[in-house]
């Protein structure tokens, strides 16, 4: 047994200490008014931050093989967590989504997402020979895993229920699905979604401010076009640290989704390629892990975990920059979030004991 990969860890732990220093960069004028506290998301994230290194660190020290055996388990705890949240969960920002423990919040979506890839994982190594079958070996998942977005978007979590999808999706490729079942899937999915944004109005206000955000500059455009503001001004260096102009009140509650907005203006677009190149180096160090590991199980969950990882970083940029409508997706070591931050450190922790056989 090796050592675990020590280029991911400490890349991993640069890229979530910055994230915390963005925190309370992009919070503290917020955190001022509303709390006469401008640490108090500062010191929230800390304490999730030390939580999440803990556990990354005490998981990277369980052998992988272990979440086959309890994937069932886990899938299933999880399962029941998303239910009781529709009933029992706290409500914030329109989406009841959260179990409240005084001024923390713990959102069960964020759990199922690495229970999904865990069972996905096993349910692909027991049915490898079956898997070239769309009836018998991936209509079943597949099924599985629309049940479980249907839930998420009860709460309603749009962007957490696709990037949940996208994993699985990303899994099924890996495991050999025939390419063209893809393309039959992206036409359900396109219908699927002129469905949901038919059914709940704001969404289809997020898509016509998407399209054109200074139709409804103090309403539905408002988020992109201060994100704009704040990526635009940024230059080369950006404003220094601290130097944010749209965090007093102009990007609403800027330590969440758009954090990314502040990092450009702060350090502008050297920030942002240094960002961006501690994220394509941690899914690189990841997939060479995937690839080198000889146990299929665990060669799924590295690959599951790193999909879902790089793809909700992505979806969160292409919002930050108006590529794609606002989805409300937390960009992964960075945003403000307890529950987030502690599933992408757990999560990195497999990897990392993947990287040791």
């Amino acid at each position: 047994m090796k050592k675990i990969n020590l280029s991911l860890f400490i890349s991993v732990i640069i890229l979530s200490l910055f994230g915390l220093l963005m925190v309370y960069s992009s919070s503290n004028i917020w955190a001022e008014y509303k709390f006469s506290d401008p640490l108090k998301y500062v010191k929230n994230q800390g304490l999730f931050l030390i939580l999440g290194i803990i556990i990354m660190y005490i998981i990277s020290k369980i052998n992988y093989q272990k979440y086959y055996k309890y994937a069932n388990k886990i899938f299933l705890i999880c399962f029941i967590l998303i239910i009781l949240v529709l009933f029992i969960g706290t409500e914030r920002n329109g989406s009841k989504s959260w179990f409240g423990i005084g001024s923390f919040g713990i959102q069960p979506s964020e759990f199922m997402k690495l229970a999904m890839i865990i069972f996905t994982s096993k349910y692909l190594y027991n049915n490898k020979k079956d898997i070239g079958n769309i009836k018998k070996g991936v209509i079943p998942i597949l099924g599985l895993t629309l049940i479980v977005f249907l839930l998420i978007m009860l709460q309603p979590d749009f962007g957490t229920g696709v990037i949940l999808v996208m994993g699985v999706v990303g899994l099924l490729f890996v495991g050999g699905v025939d390419l063209k079942f893809f393309f039959k899937i992206a036409v359900l999915a396109i219908i699927g979604i002129i469905g949901l944004i038919i059914a709940a109005p704001y969404r289809l206000k997020r898509i016509l401010s998407y399209l054109n955000p200074w139709s409804d500059p103090l309403g539905s455009g408002f988020q992109i076009i201060q994100s704009l503001y704040a990526i635009g001004p940024g230059g080369l260096f950006g404003y220094g640290l601290g130097g944010s102009r749209q965090k007093h009140f102009y990007l609403p509650e800027p330590q969440t989704d758009f954090i990314f907005s502040i990092i450009s203006e702060e350090f502008g677009f050297m920030g942002v390629i240094i960002v961006s190149s501690l994220f394509v180096f941690i899914i690189y160090q990841s997939i060479k892990i995937a690839l080198k590991c000889e146990n299929l199980f665990g060669k799924y969950l590295a690959f599951g975990i790193i999909f879902m990882l790089a793809f909700q970083a992505l979806l969160n940029l292409c919002v930050v920059i108006g590529l794609i409508p606002v989805t409300g997706v937390t960009l992964p070591f960075l945003s403000y979030g307890g529950s987030s931050l502690l599933i992408t450190l757990a999560s990195i922790g497999i990897i990392l004991n993947i990287s040791k056989h």
